[in-house]
């Protein structure tokens, strides 16, 4: 299975997705002008990694910033993980970011992945 690696930018998350060597992350700011089409080719891997996942995978994300757009993608890609055995999503937020630690409180509530908190 291909890695899928995108740089980060300014606006667009730096994302990493290797079966192999089991990473998986989502890391920056997420805020790209069309988010539907930048988060499509992860939705895309996610649907091929769900038909020979590893045993185990946590899912990492270490966002510091994203808008109302990207919110709804991130919980897509939620959703689509939600399929997955043996699944975990690790949320990493800044000790002093109460706001990102919600979000990752709220998107939890939405689907039935065990989540980890973590700051860093």
């Amino acid at each position: 299975m291909d890695i899928l690696n995108l740089e980060g930018a300014e606006d667009t998350p730096k994302i990493i997705l290797d079966k192999g060597n089991g990473i998986f992350e989502i890391s920056g700011r997420s805020l790209p002008e069309d988010s539907a089409e930048f988060y499509q080719p992860v939705l895309d891997w996610i649907d091929e990694y769900s038909k020979d996942p590893n045993p185990s995978s946590d899912f990492m994300f270490k966002l510091e910033y994203f808008n109302t757009a990207s919110s709804k993608l991130i919980l897509d890609v939620l959703s689509a993980l939600e399929d997955i055995d043996g699944m975990t999503i690790m949320w990493y937020f800044h000790e002093d970011d109460e706001d990102m630690e919600e979000a990752g409180e709220e998107f939890s509530e939405l689907v039935e992945i065990p989540f980890e908190f973590k700051t860093y």
